[in-house]
């Protein structure tokens, strides 16, 4: 195989947000949009990759961590987290296109390297369409190595693993300390899940995103548990924490991991109506424990459940980006005015919407 076609899809973790890196749970699912890369292979041991009008050309020879800057970074560093897990991966051109907004929380990050990964593996490996989960699973950590270690974003591996593991019609249940992940269908009935992209665009590589994980990290040391989900006793270990930052981020990990494992009951009953209220929670949680909301995402998520949502919550790792509704199908267009009507009397962008279907994982498509 020489040359091809492959598409990776952003995601919308429909409830579980930075539960990931704290070994917890979450419930994404992958998106129709995403990232196309057309690849083929070179012999002289170069990545030439092209992106709209830019260009980089990267040897793979001496490839490391901090050898590449900017956008590159995130493609030659699965080429190098690959040639690390023992994959002969060699010289490539790859030209890069995307119909998913950028910013926006719908990891486009993650869409980049996992349409990178099943490229590269299947220039130079077997078909990735012979992947089991377990394979897949495996490419998704090599995406996750390249943003930790060449983009120097620590995140978990919520973003690649809905990116490689979705299916078409179904939410991804992951439990993030085992791996093990099962299929969920999310049968909306007369709801919708929408997607509000309140323009604001957001940096995970800003530092906010790692002082939350090293906020948890120092919480799970000082409780004398491996990770956050190990929690059992809020109360106890609430009172065992000091610092109010703390147990703020404490209280936000251990009930968000309690709203994934109750909005899987709700769809499994196809109780669709009443997942809203958790997404709600879910929201408030992020803005007031986890502190990584943002006004337009405030804003957006109060104003579609006045105006008729059944829910709604930011979604991404936050500080800008987009925010979920549950709406049922006859309420989108009241919702969509009303949020539109409050943006406008903020003096803000008219942020832009999104019908979100689950769609499958990453691919070949020619």
């Amino acid at each position: 195989m020489t040359a091809g076609v492959w598409h990776a899809p952003g995601r919308v973790n429909l409830i579980g947000e930075h539960t990931d890196y704290n070994d917890g749970l979450v419930l994404p699912f992958a998106l129709p949009q995403g990232v196309t890369v057309e690849a083929e292979r070179r012999d002289d041991g170069l990545l030439e990759l092209h992106s709209g009008h830019q260009t980089e050309t990267v040897p793979l020879e001496g490839l490391a961590p901090g050898a590449v800057k900017g956008w590159a970074a995130y493609v030659a560093g699965v080429a190098g987290c690959l040639r690390d897990a023992g994959h002969e991966v060699g010289g490539a051109t790859l030209r890069i296109s995307s119909d998913l907004p950028q910013g926006a929380g719908l990891s486009s990050s993650a869409a980049l390297e996992c349409a990178t990964a099943v490229a590269l593996s299947d220039l130079y490996g077997g078909p990735v369409a012979d992947l089991d989960t377990a394979g897949r699973m495996e490419l998704a950590k090599v995406a996750q190595r390249a943003e930790n270690d060449y983009a120097g974003v620590p995140c978990g591996i919520l973003d690649q693993s809905a990116s490689m593991l979705g299916r078409a019609g179904h939410a991804l249940l992951l439990d993030c300390r085992s791996g093990l992940s099962s299929q969920i269908p999310l049968a909306l009935g007369d709801h919708r899940i929408l997607i509000i992209n309140t323009l604001a665009s957001h940096s995970l590589g800003d530092g906010e995103y790692a002082n939350r994980r090293a906020a948890c990290e120092k919480a799970a040391g000082i409780l004398g548990v491996p990770g956050l989900r190990d929690v059992k006793d809020l109360a106890g270990a609430l009172m065992k924490l000091r610092d109010p930052e703390l147990r703020r981020r404490v209280q936000h990990v251990v009930t968000e991991n309690h709203r994934v494992e109750a909005t899987v009951g709700l769809l499994k009953a196809g109780a669709i109506p009443e997942v809203g209220a958790l997404l709600t929670a879910s929201h408030l949680s992020l803005r007031d424990q986890y502190e990584v909301s943002w006004p337009e995402a405030d804003t957006a998520v109060d104003t579609a459940v006045r105006a008729g949502a059944r829910g709604a919550r930011m979604v991404g790792g936050g500080f800008g980006g987009s925010v979920i509704a549950l709406v049922h199908r006859d309420r989108i267009e009241t919702v969509q005015q009303a949020v539109t009507a409050a943006y406008t009397a903020k003096g803000w962008r008219t942020p832009l919407y999104l019908e979100a279907v689950a769609a499958e994982g990453a691919r070949r498509i020619a």
